[in-house]
């Protein structure tokens, strides 16, 4: 099959529909009526000859046939534009519009309070920040980033790793008045209520564990009442009094501090879990890609530097009282 300029033409319409996920909004972008909209892609579709969209008066959504045409050349698109960039001296150039996908835990705690720099530094830029559960398919869904915690899952994706957070045991000072404070690990599986959390790739919740140095406690057996599946959730059910929590430290460093929560093995403090930043494996990234993988690299490992300093500080300043 040759190539011409109708074919690209398609490619980029591809890409709008996929991105704004409707006809009306791909069209707008574009500069195309409906009717413009419809006849561009059936003439797209028959050049490829097979059928790219289901759509009703409801949704546009990828067909299979679609979703892997579009996997395969959004990558090419990508390229394009930014061999077009470098071509009119502009490769350098931090603008246009990036899309970063991140669980609410981490939109939240790790990327909201850093993201007013970073816009501020490119003014030429406009972020979406899609807040959702599973990381998905980021070239079908037009994705540039993605910001998960735990090692990332899937083919043709690069992976750099943020920080390591610690996995800490908590509770209130109502639940401790009311029901003790545990000693050891091993009381947790008899006369303690605890707070489970679902892992949202296997869909049950995360085993108990616990490390320090070399010794392991691994799938404790602990037992709860409450399963959730979001951390703002867990935190006020723990505040509240219903039961012990294992939250990250990531999110939980004031309520520490001012005495909201209390964390109860401080011993037990060598369970990390790792943040990473994930984008599709490309040779050459998009410039407001690298970007903000600069950014985001230099900014997390700045600040847990000084927040493990910090907490080290109050552990000497702890032992030596």
């Amino acid at each position: 099959m040759s190539t011409d300029s109708r074919l690209l033409g398609g490619l980029d319409l591809l890409n709008a529909v996929v991105t704004t996920g409707s006809f009306i909004a791909a069209g707008q972008r574009l500069g195309l009526s409906q009717s413009g909209m419809s006849r561009a892609v059936a003439r797209l579709e028959q050049r490829v000859g097979v059928r790219l969209f289901d759509r009703n008066a409801r949704a546009v959504v990828l067909t299979d046939e679609g979703r892997r045409f579009h996997e395969q050349v959004a990558p090419l698109l990508s390229a394009l534009e930014e061999a077009v960039d470098g071509a009119a001296s502009a490769a350098l150039r931090v603008r246009g519009r990036l899309r970063i996908s991140a669980d609410a835990f981490v939109a939240s705690h790790v990327l909201a309070p850093r993201l007013p720099a970073f816009l501020e530094a490119h003014p030429e830029l406009e972020l979406e920040l899609l807040v959702r559960e599973r990381m998905g398919n980021l070239v079908a869904e037009g994705l540039d980033l993605a910001v998960r915690f735990g090692m990332p899952q899937g083919q043709g994706l690069v992976a750099r790793r943020l920080l390591q957070t610690r996995v800490i045991t908590c509770a209130s000072p109502r639940y401790i008045k009311r029901h003790g404070r545990p000693r050891h690990p091993n009381e947790l599986t008899e006369g303690h209520e605890c707070i489970l959390f679902l892992d949202p790739q296997s869909g049950r919740p995360f085993e108990w564990d616990f490390h320090a140095g070399r010794k392991r406690l691994t799938a404790l057996a602990v037992h709860g009442r409450l399963v959730v599946n979001d951390v703002a959730t867990a935190l006020a059910a723990c505040i509240a009094g219903q039961g012990i929590a294992q939250p990250l430290e990531l999110g939980v460093q004031d309520l520490l501090a001012e005495g909201t929560l209390i964390e109860l093995f401080p011993e037990w403090h060598d369970e990390l879990f790792p943040l990473y930043v994930v984008h599709p494996s490309r040779h050459l990234p998009p410039a407001r890609v690298r970007a903000f993988l600069e950014f985001l690299v230099a900014s997390t490992g700045v600040d847990f530097r000084q927040r493990s300093r910090g907490r080290a500080e109050a552990a000497r300043r702890a032992e030596s009282r």
